[in-house]
């Protein structure tokens, strides 16, 4: 194996989960053996094996193999490799029903004092523990080394009024630094020029973790309408570069859960959803890792499920997306100042996700900064608006490269300039789309319209590559392998390709039957 081939574990006091690389010689066949301290302890068709029953504060070796194909003996596994997986000591539970917080779980009492009493009280020996109920609150702030667990039947849910989630806080929303609403958590505090300042936080369980969603939305979207009535007046037809309206008065929503300057995140087990905007925001964060969570926004307009921001070295496995916008976007920032700023967003893994609908896994369209090492693999994203999409407009500068997508089901992959929200002083050169790699795919050649609770089919090709205009930055080096096409629609192709310069290669390109 290559020596920077990734393995890597998270774990509790008594179970642990780790997740591995797809290796380049995997198969849509290839399964796993995952030994324990020597013994064998089960088999995966994914690259990620879960461990329960651990006893705590323990070390223990965990050796990867990998079967080509099923009928291969253990004699012909390959090694992957082997990493020491450590549980943690078991932790004090922080009952916020207890004394001396006293929350209480009717849906009608605000306990945004009482969680927050508790979440101060944190330290790396105990958790935040919320039982079952629905606990109502607003916004929260969960510092280093804490933890949170819902347990099943426990519902966090955020208000839908705007004044709990005041004071405002310096954000980061569709590229730009800016004054938002806080979320419903909030970790660290944004400053692109200095370090890490929130560090190893936990948030897992079994329960469900709730935001104020459109209706919160909507009252946000309201004041800031009234508050920045003479600016957008004062735009006159350069409103036509937002993506509509009532686009610049919905930039101060909240997320569900907000990372600043953030690093070693863990999220896991939980079902996630309805923020007022995206629900899993992190910027200049490194290390967040979201595993086994269904990740919801169905009637919230732009409701992002899982969102990169200029952040590195991140993972989201096993998780359903339930999103009226994109399940996955990946950004850098926008024009001008995300191409001074100039942090991108670097080795982000998307692997064993099912996109049930909504937009699909997205680069861009803020991008500015750059994008590169994206991996993504084993995902659905068939019943989706934009299967696959690296987008930027010609004004925002940077690139997107090194992005390697295989054992895929899509409706369609596009590379391509897009139009809208255009808004901020132009890049001087286009950005750059370039060394992309897809393998192992079935698209469908049709995209799903859910938007509004529609449900939509509509004719698309398969595949849409197209660069920009200016000599260099057309879209270069994209290689397809081994892909299969539903047969087009009438009068529809099956690749599209404008502004393609070298390096755009077809392998095992095959056309069969729609399903």
């Amino acid at each position: 194996m290559k020596p920077d081939f990734f393995i890597d574990y998270r774990s509790t006091d008594t179970e642990a989960v780790v997740f591995w690389d797809l290796p380049e010689t995997a198969t849509k066949d290839s399964t796993y053996n995952i030994y324990l301290d020597g013994s064998k302890a089960g088999t995966s068709k994914r690259t990620h094996f879960s461990f329960h029953e651990l006893p705590p504060k323990t070390a223990h070796e965990v050796k990867i193999e990998m079967l080509v194909s099923p009928a291969d003996s253990d004699t012909k596994a390959i090694s992957l490799g082997i990493i020491t997986v450590e549980t943690k000591a078991v932790k004090k539970a922080l009952d916020i029903t207890k004394a001396p917080y006293n929350a209480v779980g009717d849906g009608k009492v605000l306990n945004t004092s009482a969680i927050q009493k508790a979440l101060d009280a944190c330290g790396p020996d105990s958790f935040v523990y919320i039982p079952s109920g629905t606990f109502l609150t607003g916004a929260l702030n969960m510092h280093s080394d804490t933890e949170l667990y819902v347990d099943e039947g426990g519902l966090l849910q955020g208000t839908s009024d705007p004044s709990d989630y005041l004071p405002m806080i310096k954000s980061r929303f569709e590229g730009y630094e800016r004054e938002c609403y806080r979320s419903l958590i909030n970790m660290g505090e944004l400053d692109h020029d200095s370090d890490y300042n929130c560090r190893n936080v936990v948030i897992r369980g079994k329960g469900s973790i709730m935001g104020g969603g459109w209706e919160l939305a909507k009252a946000i979207a309201k004041l800031e309408a009234v508050r920045l009535k003479d600016f957008i007046a004062s735009l006159g037809d350069k409103i036509k570069e937002y993506e509509k309206p009532e686009t610049i008065a919905h930039r101060a929503r909240g997320r569900l859960i907000n990372m600043s300057n953030c690093q070693n995140v863990w999220i896991s087990g939980l079902t996630l959803g309805f923020g007022a905007s995206w629900n899993l925001h992190f910027v200049y964060s490194d290390n967040v890792v979201t595993d086994h969570c269904t990740i919801r926004s169905e009637g919230v307009w732009n409701g992002d499920g899982w969102d990169p921001d200029s952040s590195t070295n991140s993972s989201i496995f096993a998780c359903d997306f339930y999103t009226e916008d994109d399940s996955v976007a990946i950004k850098s920032g926008k024009n001008p100042e995300g191409n001074i700023i100039n942090r991108p967003s670097k080795n982000i893994r998307v692997f064993d996700c099912i996109c049930h609908f909504g937009h699909g896994l997205c680069i861009g369209s803020e991008m500015s900064g750059g994008i590169e090492g994206v991996r993504l693999w084993d995902c659905d994203m068939g019943p989706t608006w934009s299967g696959i999409e690296i987008k930027g407009t010609k004004k925002r500068g940077g690139y997107v490269r090194d992005v390697v997508v295989r054992n895929i089901t899509a409706s369609h992959v596009m590379i391509h300039s897009v139009t809208f929200n255009d808004d901020g002083e132009g890049h001087p050169v286009p950005p750059v789309f370039e060394d992309c790699h897809f393998e192992d795919m079935h698209l469908l050649g049709r995209f799903l319209d859910n938007n509004a609770g529609k449900n939509d089919w509509h004719d698309c090709p398969s595949i849409l590559l197209c660069g920009f205009d200016k000599p260099g930055h057309e879209a270069k080096n994209i290689t397809f392998k081994n892909i299969e096409m539903e047969n087009p629609a009438e009068g529809t192709d099956s690749i599209h390709m404008e502004y393609c310069g070298d390096g755009i290669t077809f392998e095992g390109m095959r056309s069969v039957p729609r399903r």
